[in-house]
């Protein structure tokens, strides 16, 4: 841990607080980042955009550039899914997170999203890490499937070494000997984060587990560890998704999700921005 150090918290006390238009990230709220894994057409994202809006969401998540396993999966809808992106900031008034895939396309997507994403596979991928600091956004930065919290502290060591202090780690899940989940869903790398480092963290029940039915239960869960937030994937219709269907909340499931997300976050005293809890 003696290279770890500006996210060490021996470098910085207090926890790092990270303002994105009227959201403020690392403090008491537990934000609610929700949308398709994937932009699949204008009309599809503005309804889903609607509905996590009307549900409590704080931030729209969208991918028009797709990293997949197979390359016969579909890969996104490249610019044309970052003008549906825009389109559906302008609607609804929900900041995006939005993943970037490579350097030469940082300033590309960083013209629509308030938060650049990086995904799990190019968690190491240095000249992403500078070029996406450079770009001055907050970035959301996922764990790798086979990275230590070391390792995924280091790589955001990187980021804040290029001047960009603005990082939020996402735990996404690990690679196991597990096959009954997609990932092993590491709820421990919250508290050990907020021990070792000052930056917020972020859970995606999603990815974590693979299965619609258990984002609930790890939704808590995370949030009962003292996660600042968390990444959902919600669809209009799950079973005809081009990707992560399986994995979905549906928007009515997700309206379930944010009231239970608001009662253990009162719990723990938090709250989630906006929400009042029922029979509060």
């Amino acid at each position: 841990m003696d290279q770890i150090k500006l996210v060490s918290r021996q470098f910085k006390e207090n926890n790092t607080i990270i303002k994105v238009g009227e959201q403020v990230i690392g403090g008491s709220d537990v934000h609610l980042i929700a949308g398709p894994c994937a932009v699949e057409s204008r009309t599809r994202f503005l309804e889903c955009a609607m509905a996590v809006k009307e549900a409590g969401a704080t931030f729209l998540r969208g991918g028009a550039y797709k990293p997949r396993t197979s390359p016969y999966s579909f890969q996104g809808l490249a610019e044309k899914g970052l003008e549906y992106i825009a389109e559906a900031r302008e609607a609804t008034g929900l900041m995006i997170v939005t993943e970037v895939m490579d350097p030469r396309l940082v300033s590309l997507v960083a013209g629509c999203a308030d938060i650049l994403q990086i995904g799990a596979r190019n968690m190491q991928n240095i000249p992403l890490l500078k070029e996406a600091a450079a770009s001055g956004k907050p970035i959301l930065l996922k764990r790798a499937p086979g990275a230590t919290i070391e390792e995924w502290m280091m790589a955001a060591e990187y980021i804040l070494l290029e001047g960009n202090r603005q990082v939020i780690f996402c735990e996404r899940g690990i690679r196991t000997f597990e096959t009954k989940t997609r990932n092993t869903l590491d709820v421990s790398a919250v508290p050990v984060l907020k021990h070792l480092s000052h930056l917020p963290v972020i859970v995606d029940p999603s990815h974590g587990t693979g299965k619609w039915w258990m984002v609930p239960s790890m939704s808590r869960a995370a949030v009962a560890a003292g996660a600042d937030g968390l990444l959902i994937e919600v669809h209009p219709s799950p079973d005809d998704a081009l990707s992560d269907g399986q994995q979905s909340l549906t928007p009515g499931n997700f309206q379930v999700l944010v009231q239970e997300v608001c009662e253990i976050a009162r719990a723990v005293g938090r709250s989630v921005p906006g929400r009042i809890v029922v029979g509060s």
